[in-house]
């Protein structure tokens, strides 16, 4: 079968592989339909992401079809449409006691640091496996994923109603956030350098926008919100001044939540963080939010289709990182498919 590899930054070849076989009673084998290219795997491939190991299958945005169950297996049928669980937990570390497994002491995620996604057939527990809401397509439902991380995000922020939330960066993955966020939350604050992006935002409930190039970021926010500053901020930018300006940009005794995972050192300003008691929480991956996202998208509130601005078949994924890297404005979601 075919399998898109990382090879080491740089290097993307596809390649032949075995077709995998059941190895547990309680595990299933996925015949893939769509692989979601994430800005994640764009770092993998240029050797930026410090989570990575190589060589590496890529993809953990995962949809496809039950081709095989083990003997044990009873929440899944062959024919069932699933998206799966990227997050490999062991169960028993501290962080899983807390029910904290995205943050597993012995942490695996398929296609970072075990192969994932983009490959014909992968063989999981049936248990990482979630069916698939009828109303979307193979391609949209891979959005399922980036939902639930913006899921994850919300909750480690606490957000609640009457919060002032100031969510930094329009792009995917702050697209993603206010999709959750204006459910939970009446105000919000969304800051970027796009225009075009801010606009959109605005259309998709944010009440009001930042260009952070022409305005200045701290007084903006602090005009919105009557002078105190927000009470929860969001980074969905992760650039290397991101966490100073919501320091800055954030109230007394607020929350801050960092997505951000380069390693390149960062300013902080402790008197900031001590003389306003923020607290500044981390947000990584997801902790089984892939029920929650379908349980949205089945009640009507949210939806996820027309989603994918392109496709390309796997065995044209080196184009479709090409395409990536040429920053085209009209890309909004790339997926690969498996019909070639």
């Amino acid at each position: 079968m075919k399998a898109v590899r990382i090879v080491k930054p740089e290097q993307l070849e596809i390649i032949d592989v075995e077709k995998p076989v059941l190895t547990d009673d309680n595990n299933v084998i996925v015949k893939m339909t769509a692989a979601g290219i994430c800005g994640s795997d764009v770092g993998i491939y240029h050797g930026t992401n410090a989570a990575a190991t190589y060589p590496r299958i890529i993809g953990h945005e995962m949809v496809g079809i039950i081709a095989e169950v083990g003997n044990n297996v009873t929440n899944v049928k062959i024919g069932d449409r699933v998206i799966v669980n990227q997050v490999i937990s062991c169960g028993h570390c501290y962080p899983c006691s807390k029910n904290r497994g995205n943050v597993c002491d012995n942490l695996a995620v398929r296609g970072v640091h075990t192969d994932g996604g983009y490959q014909e057939y992968i063989n999981v527990p049936a248990t990482d496996c979630y069916i698939l809401p009828d109303s979307l397509s193979d391609a949209d439902a891979i959005m399922i994923e980036p939902t639930t991380i913006a899921i994850q995000s919300c909750s480690r922020a606490g957000l609640e109603k009457d919060d002032m939330l100031l969510l930094y960066g329009a792009g995917a993955l702050g697209s993603s956030i206010l999709r959750i966020a204006r459910q939970m939350c009446d105000n919000i604050i969304i800051a970027d350098i796009m225009d075009d992006k801010l606009e959109e935002a605005k259309k998709n409930g944010a009440k009001y926008t930042i260009n952070v190039l022409k305005e200045d970021l701290v007084e903006k926010v602090k005009e919105y919100t009557g002078g105190r500053g927000a009470t929860v901020s969001i980074d969905a930018a992760c650039v290397k001044d991101s966490l100073m300006l919501l320091l800055n940009a954030t109230g007394n005794a607020g929350r801050i939540v960092t997505m951000g995972f380069s390693t390149s050192s960062t300013e902080v300003n402790q008197f900031l963080i001590t003389s306003k008691e923020l607290e500044i929480r981390g947000s990584r991956l997801q902790n089984k939010m892939f029920g929650k996202a379908i349980e949205m998208i089945n009640d009507g509130k949210l939806d996820l289709n027309g989603s994918v601005s392109h496709t390309f078949p796997l065995t044209k994924a080196q184009e479709a990182f090409d395409f990536i890297d040429t920053r085209d404005p009209s890309i909004r979601k790339i997926v690969l498919t498996f019909d070639f």
